[in-house]
């Protein structure tokens, strides 16, 4: 059974602290939420210091959600940090028919594919890079999400546009925001899959 035919689409976001992962779940389930949808977004993690590992959940359907599980059989995973590849079972319970896989690397997909032995598919995009050359910092979920939303088009990428705005705008100023839409659409434009 696929997202579509289930009207439930789960991404689990895997990352570690300081890089997003927490904020980006927020904002895809704040996106999906102006569509009409139900949503939920939380983070599930150890100690709170940044760079420990952290994994955040986004549940969008189009009916009531009744549970509160942490997901274990995703539509979706993001990996934000390469390094969590070989220390976290990230594709724990992803479809290898209809799942996504989208890792922030400079690797290709063959590369991943080969590290990881995921037969699905793999998109990768440098997210990380993305932001230091946009914003000088290592953030890259905004453009994590751009490659979410052109990977799986669960929601629109204007409706990501809206949430970036409404997020950021008081917190970092309009500048800082249209570098974060411009975060968002390159993550959109230079994810690549296999």
């Amino acid at each position: 059974m696929t997202a579509a035919t289930k009207g439930l689409f789960e991404v689990r976001m895997h990352g570690r602290a300081g890089q997003g992962a927490k904020s980006g779940s927020q904002m895809l389930a704040e996106a999906a939420f102006k569509q009409g949808k139900w949503i939920q977004a939380f983070p599930e993690y150890g100690s709170e210091r940044r760079g420990a590992p952290t994994v955040s959940y986004t549940r969008i359907s189009d009916k009531a959600l009744r549970t509160h599980e942490p997901i274990t059989n995703p539509d979706a995973v993001m990996v934000f940090d390469m390094g969590l590849i070989r220390a976290v079972p990230v594709t724990a319970g992803l479809n290898e028919e209809a799942g996504i896989l989208i890792v922030n690397t400079t690797k290709s997909v063959e590369e991943i594919r080969q590290i990881i032995g995921f037969k699905g598919k793999i998109y990768v995009i440098d997210a990380t890079g993305i932001s230091l050359d946009l914003l000088k910092i290592d953030a890259p979920n905004v453009p994590m999400l751009g490659a979410l939303v052109k990977a799986a088009n669960i929601v629109p990428l204007e409706a990501a546009e809206e949430i970036i705005k409404a997020t950021f705008l008081e917190k970092i100023g309009m500048e800082k925001v249209e570098k974060n839409i411009q975060g968002l659409h390159r993550g959109y434009e230079e994810v690549k899959n296999g």
